[in-house]
């Protein structure tokens, strides 16, 4: 991603996560510490999905931040073509494990991301503030 295209990626990111949004400063700094682990879909000359990633100081663990693909691109695997390429640069560059957060009713990222081999480790009321609950998952990489 380009840094010219913060704006729309965060017009993206509000459209695609209207209850909790990251602002602009917010998604401004990320672009900034892991700009290499921020990876985008273009549709039409603008943006259809993003991804981003980010690895603990000592290489072993990554997160993900956000996964999301507007609605019109939805189902053409963009979000699993996002992960796989993002998934396959932490494990060339030696990331033991990627975790990720999930809202328990998310029926289709939990199918996608079973479907990469992330298994369920944990489920935590209230992680992202009341009535906030989330799944945690884990993958472990190897290569």
């Amino acid at each position: 991603m380009a840094e010219h295209e913060l704006p729309e990626l965060v017009r993206m990111d509000h459209r695609l996560f209207p209850e909790m949004p990251y602002p602009y400063f917010v998604l401004r700094q990320l672009y900034e510490l892991y700009r290499d682990r921020l990876l985008v879909v273009e549709r039409g000359g603008e943006l259809g999905g993003y991804v981003l990633f980010a690895t603990t100081p000592d290489g072993e663990r990554s997160w993900v931040l956000a996964l999301g693909v507007v609605p019109g691109a939805r189902g053409l695997g963009h979000g699993r073509s996002l992960m796989a390429v993002g998934l396959d640069r932490l494990a060339a560059d030696g990331v033991h494990e990627v975790m990720i957060t999930v809202a328990p009713g998310n029926r289709p990222a939990l199918g996608l991301y079973e479907s990469l081999g992330f298994v369920q480790v944990d489920h935590r009321a209230d992680y992202f503030g009341a009535g906030g609950d989330r799944l945690i998952l884990r993958l472990p990489l190897h290569g």
